[in-house]
């Protein structure tokens, strides 16, 4: 199928990650349905009157916005063959800290709206029995630290939500992919995609400089290019059998061997205990 005649569909697509994407689809002649949660915000920033273009305001944790959503994009380009859930943010603070609303929030638009958006575009995918998911979690969807658990919990939930969809759909030939960037040097630190409690609480201290590093030495020094993660993306989108997972950036990497080297460790040290349980 020649790009023009393919559809992506992406959520989140105003700034970071998603907008990057877009930018660089467009550039190759795809279709492209961006969502954002301002639409004048999201036709600034993609720059583009490109009838191949469809800006759509949307709240992704309202299932109905998002139904209306998808059916401007059936609409306008008659399928959707890759769909980037991509919208999201971050809390940093400690567990404690976090309030029932800020964490039904975190869960509102990383998972819940992640969902809402696969629900409404898995029919028109099994319709025509193709088509690619690029669900973006984090490599902190592996591995969680002091001061990242809601939003870890977000990604983890994610991870397993798609691990189940991959197998759901692959009788449809529909693939699922998982992506999980390390550090990536987007505006992510630096916007309204970040944010932190209402209510620190002082005791934690640990948690206070995590926040202040995250919000003023991280920002600029990320290793991971949005630019070339958006390239593998695209080429990933052509593979006939791409991965479930795919660890993006070194850091992604030591993070994750940390994580499989500590299950191993822990599985060891206790294997006895784990094989006590069992039925005689």
């Amino acid at each position: 199928m020649e790009n023009q005649q393919k559809t992506w569909f992406i959520t989140g697509a105003s700034q970071g990650m998603g907008l990057i994407l877009t930018q660089q689809l467009l550039a190759q002649g795809y279709n492209v349905a961006a969502t954002a949660r301002n639409l004048v915000t999201l036709q600034n920033a993609v720059g583009s009157s490109s009838s191949q273009f469809l800006p759509l305001q949307v709240d992704i944790s309202n299932e109905e916005s998002v139904k209306s959503a998808v059916d401007a994009a059936i609409a306008k380009f008659n399928r959707i063959d890759v769909l980037v859930n991509n919208a999201g943010f971050g809390l940093i603070g400690g567990i404690e800290e976090s309030s029932a609303t800020e964490v039904q929030y975190s869960f509102d638009v990383n998972v819940f709206g992640l969902l809402h958006v696969t629900r409404q575009v898995l029919p028109y995918m099994r319709e025509a029995q193709s088509g690619q998911i690029f669900n973006l979690s984090s490599v902190f969807g592996l591995i969680a630290g002091a001061g990242w658990g809601i939003y870890c919990a977000t990604k983890f939930a994610v991870e397993g939500l798609s691990e189940a969809l991959a197998q759901e759909v692959n009788p449809f030939g529909i693939n699922v992919t998982i992506i999980e960037p390390g550090y990536v040097r987007t505006n992510f630190l630096k916007s309204s995609s970040i944010a932190v409690p209402a209510n620190p609480i002082s005791a934690y201290t640990a948690i206070a400089e995590e926040k202040r590093k995250h919000l003023e030495d991280v920002p600029g020094n990320q290793i991971g290019d949005p630019a070339k993660i958006a390239a593998v993306m695209i080429e990933l989108s052509k593979s006939q059998d791409p991965p479930l997972r795919l660890l993006l950036g070194s850091d992604a990497l030591q993070f994750a061997d940390y994580k499989i080297q500590m299950l191993q460790t822990g599985i060891e040290a206790n294997r006895a205990l784990s094989l006590s349980t069992d039925f005689k």
